[in-house]
């Protein structure tokens, strides 16, 4: 029998019990890992696409970014009644479930005609990606092999690696094939039909503790424990993700209309530039400390944004892209960092309740500040909003950074302090 294929029991028709192949170790976390990823491809598909809908059903900046806020609204939903729910049914059924509203959602997106039905099918996509986001990120942790532990960094570099395939794949449809909704959602739906049939073959890892209706009601769950690494990291991860928020609304329109590049596949580049890199980040800081890779990619990402500003100061279009670059390798570094402190120690029945925590504060600064942004479009111009933008999202890195060097500071005095005469005698 393959290592990466194990047998398991399962209840079949009229009770009877059919011996079932399993995914085991590696094969099981790297297919885990892969679903995670097509979905997070699948968020990013729509953002080449806002433009088209656009010019197709007329409508302004402030709604296209409406379109764009609904999806995050509907996925934070999710994420607060049913981000942890798999803790306590298990894995395998959220996810089959989760897969077949996302089939639905793509199915919504081929019979769209018009801004409610595009509104409609990021509400489906929304509430099934929140579901899938803290469940497909427990059980990465779930499968990781102890000895070298690859669930923070896979839960850290999958949304960026994710969103710039989905992004980039979209964006070259939009340019040369006709129809490229259709081809985008039609594959997309088929694929996720299978998603839903391919979990059959996972081994259920959750430990299912009790209190699944108490888990729906809507709550973030952040243990005692870890509660002061989530505020450490809070800043850095609202920055990283508004800036990420921007990119996948606007972007795209940033290089049309501020720099003057009407083609598609550029702005989708420029996602990808942002959010591909945002792998290398992860990458460069896999060896590091966690509370290191936090800061290190806190101020790269500040430098970044920096950069950005004066490339839309100065109109140039090299400047911009390489700002993207710098932002996106701090991102991911800084996510990597936030993510690996927030969760590490954390107990298997809570796994996906902080993972849909640490999701809700992402997907929050990811969605509220460009809706915003969108709607100062229409009365400071995309130039000067992109620079406002820009210039709070520096900030809160450098309040993430400065919350950071205290708490170190902090340790140290508390570590060169002398023992007092009870914790000597302790001792």
């Amino acid at each position: 029998m393959s290592r990466g294929v194990r047998r398991g029991i399962s209840r079949g028709p009229g009770g009877l019990a059919a011996d079932v192949p399993r995914l085991s170790g590696p094969a099981a976390f790297w297919s885990v890992a892969f679903l995670l990823l097509l979905m997070l491809a699948a968020s990013g598909v729509p953002s080449p696409l806002y433009r088209v809908y656009q010019q197709e059903f007329g409508f302004s900046s402030g709604v296209l970014t409406a379109i764009f806020g609904i999806y995050a609204l509907a996925l934070l939903v999710s994420l607060l009644v049913v981000g942890g729910l798999s803790d306590h049914v298990g894995r395998r059924p959220v996810l089959a479930v989760a897969f077949l509203l996302e089939a639905g959602a793509m199915v919504l997106f081929l019979a769209a005609d018009g801004v409610g039905s595009l509104l409609a099918a990021r509400v489906v996509q929304g509430l099934a990606t929140g579901a899938l986001t803290s469940t497909l990120g427990a059980a990465v942790l779930d499968f990781q092999r102890s000895e070298r532990p690859l669930g923070s960094f896979v839960n850290s570099a999958s949304p960026g690696l994710g969103l710039s395939l989905g992004a980039v794949g979209s964006g070259l449809l939009v340019q040369f094939v006709p129809s490229p909704g259709r081809w985008a959602f039609g594959v997309l739906t088929g694929v996720f039909l299978l998603a839903a049939v391919s979990v059959l073959l996972l081994p259920e890892s959750s430990s299912r503790v009790p209190g699944v209706l108490a888990s729906l009601r809507p709550t973030v769950e952040v243990p005692v424990a870890h509660r002061r690494p989530f505020l450490v990291a809070l800043p850095c991860l609202v920055a990283a993700w508004a800036i990420g928020g921007l990119y996948a609304s606007l972007g795209p329109s940033l290089v049309a209309g501020v720099f003057g590049i009407d083609n598609h596949v550029v702005g989708s580049l420029l996602i990808l530039a942002l959010n591909g890199t945002g792998l290398l980040g992860s990458l460069a800081m896999r060896p590091v400390a966690p509370e290191t890779a936090l800061l290190a990619g806190a101020v790269t990402f500040a430098v970044g944004v920096g950069g950005t500003i004066a490339a839309v100061l100065t109109g140039s279009v090299a400047l911009l892209f390489l700002a993207a670059v710098v932002t996106g390798f701090g991102f991911g570094g800084s996510f990597l960092g936030a993510v690996a402190m927030i969760t590490h120690g954390v107990e298997p029945g809570h796994r996906a309740g902080l993972l849909a925590s640490t999701f809700v504060v992402g997907y929050l600064a990811f969605s509220l500040p460009a809706v915003a942004a969108g709607m100062a479009v229409g009365s400071l111009g995309l130039a000067a909003t992109t620079e406002i933008y820009g210039a709070v999202v520096m900030v809160l890195a450098l309040v993430a950074v400065g919350g950071l060097l205290l708490r170190r500071r902090t340790a140290g005095h508390a570590a060169a302090e002398p023992a007092t005469e009870s914790e000597s005698l302790a001792a």
